[in-house]
Parts: structure tokens; C-alpha cells; sequence
């Protein structure tokens, strides 16, 4: 599992013009099963993304087509780890220790 943390590296007026983009691009992922939740930062300097696949080269490949990437608009932070204990409405998130 992967945590991804975006940080917007231009002002929200330039965020705002890509955001349709990337919304979409999210719908994909979420659609292809890659993405678990995502949303703001509050206050808002960019986004959280839980990812959901088999390694980070691959999510680094599916991070490739975000609009926002693509665009310059934020910079990404991933960190990988391993839920070994979760809510039981997550279970099937679990990794053994």
C-alpha cells in the first residue's frame, strides 16, 4: 500500500485549470482499482492519494499520467507501507508481520 502526498508547486488559480483533468484521471485509477481514497489537504497546498498496487515502480508508472504531473502543477512524496493492523472494515488490507 502507498501513501502519496502531492504538493502544489504553482497557485491554486493554476491548479484550478487542470483539476477537471485530474479529476478524471482519478476516476480511471479508482475504476482500475489503484486507488483507495483520495482528497485535499486542509489548508489546501495539494493532496493525499492511497494507493493500492503491486509496487511503486508500477504506481510510479500509473502517477506518470496525472495531468498534474504532467503539468508541472504539484510534486509527489510516496511512501510505502504496510497496514498490519487496520478497523475491521479494512481488513483485507492487512499484511502479515
Amino acid at each position: 500500500m502507498f501513501v502519496v502526498s502531492l504538493t502544489y508547486l504553482v497557485a491554486l488559480s493554476e491548479v484550478e485549470i487542470h483539476l477537471p483533468a485530474h479529476i478524471t484521471y482519478l476516476e480511471a485509477q479508482y475504476t482500475a482499482g489503484h486507488f483507495l481514497a483520495s482528497g485535499r489537504k486542509e489548508p489546501r497546498t495539494g493532496g493525499v492519494i492511497l494507493a493500492l498496487v503491486d509496487s511503486r515502480e508500477v504506481l510510479e508508472h500509473i502517477l506518470d499520467f496525472d495531468p498534474f504531473k504532467q503539468n508541472g502543477i504539484a510534486h509527489y512524496d510516496v511512501i510505502e507501507f504496510m497496514p498490519t493492523k487496520t478497523a475491521p472494515e479494512l481488513e483485507f488490507l492487512r499484511v502479515s508481520a
